[in-house]
């Protein structure tokens, strides 16, 4: 029997297949401070304990894309090891904050499969859901991901495309139990924007830049457990680029946006994503958002802000996609996601 394995290829997959994912993995303070080293992420809630508790919470969470990207990490193996592209996201909802100390691990459904027209690939939908050490869901979502298949002459499942939630109801989001921002410290946090400040239609330029690099992509993907090959072997793509982790581009753009959106304390829900174009080493990663909707919550002082997030190698912030409907090739992200601010 052999003792290795090349992964699951497109035709090895059935609707409605289970996964539960190996290695769960315990997170501590360490992963916090690499998350801060790699990405200028700077949160206040997600950065000091007293802030933290100043707004209701016993100490302070780990950043909510650290639970993201850990437990997506989990279910590369089985699901995306032979990708081509991570496509897009759905339906995502933070359930509970995530401590220095507890336990993640990972499952997930295949909920849809459709061989693409050239029958070397296939795109697989599945629905993941991470656990803590209590059987508690932290975190769901819906992606679907562009895979090999291992045999082109293998017959194509049935098609079936789910139709995700196009967003998240505001009054289906989780509100960390005890937050409260009534004594919010702006000049801590770094701003003084409040929900109220915020209008619908706004289009916010963050400005700032950082440019890709080969080493703290790969360290990146590495720290988050992801073992998919186009993002370490040069040799996995025909064009002999390693692929950047499309979440290290999620985490590059959301720390970004702290310049206009320092207030943007926590992520509550993923309405929708979508990695538009590739991104390389030697790509300049710069942001905008816009603010799509705003919701009240029943947390004192907590307001919602539904914001389109994008992350860029070039063209004005406010331009998405050109008169064909199509994104251009400086897009490399677009996320749809609702946030938590103070009111």
């Amino acid at each position: 029997m052999p003792k290795t394995g090349s992964g699951n290829f497109f035709e090895d997959y059935r609707l409605g297949q289970v996964i539960d994912h190996a290695t769960p993995r315990t997170l501590q303070g360490a992963e916090r401070a690499l998350y801060h080293a790699l990405y200028p992420a700077r949160h206040a809630l997600h950065s000091s304990d007293e802030f933290a508790r100043a707004s209701g919470l016993h100490a302070s969470p780990l950043d909510d894309l650290i639970t993201f990207h850990t437990v997506f990490g989990k279910s590369v193996p089985d699901i995306s090891l032979n990708a081509i592209a991570n496509l897009g996201y759905a339906e995502g909802r933070f359930h509970v904050p995530v401590w220095p100390g507890d336990t993640l691990r990972g499952r997930s459904e295949i909920i849809g499969l459709k061989q693409n027209s050239n029958g070397k690939s296939g795109v697989v939908y599945v629905r993941t859901e991470g656990v803590n050490q209590h059987g508690t869901v932290v975190l769901d979502y819906i992606r679907w991901v562009m895979v090999r298949k291992r045999d082109a002459d293998a017959p194509a499942p049935e098609t079936h495309v789910p139709e995700p939630s196009p967003v998240v109801p505001p009054d289906t989001l989780f509100i960390p139990e005890g937050l409260d921002f009534s004594h919010y410290d702006f000049d801590l946090a770094g701003e003084p924007h409040r929900w109220s400040d915020y209008q619908v239609g706004e289009v916010i330029d963050h400005v700032d830049g950082v440019t890709l690099s080969e080493a703290e992509h790969m360290m990146a993907t590495r720290l988050w457990q992801n073992t998919a090959k186009v993002h370490f072997d040069a040799t996995a793509r025909e064009d002999g680029k390693r692929l950047i982790y499309g979440g290290h581009i999620i985490s590059l753009a959301r720390a970004l946006s702290f310049n206009g959106l320092a207030n943007a304390q926590i992520i509550a829900g993923i309405n929708a994503g979508a990695h538009a174009n590739p991104a390389f080493a030697g790509d300049t990663v710069r942001a905008w958002s816009e603010v799509l909707d705003k919701a009240e919550t029943a947390a004192p002082g907590v307001g919602a802000l539904r914001l389109r997030l994008v992350a860029t190698k070039g063209g004005a912030a406010g331009t998405l996609k050109g008169e064909d409907g199509r994104y251009p090739p400086d897009i490399l992200l677009d996320l749809d996601y609702w946030a938590l601010v103070p009111e």
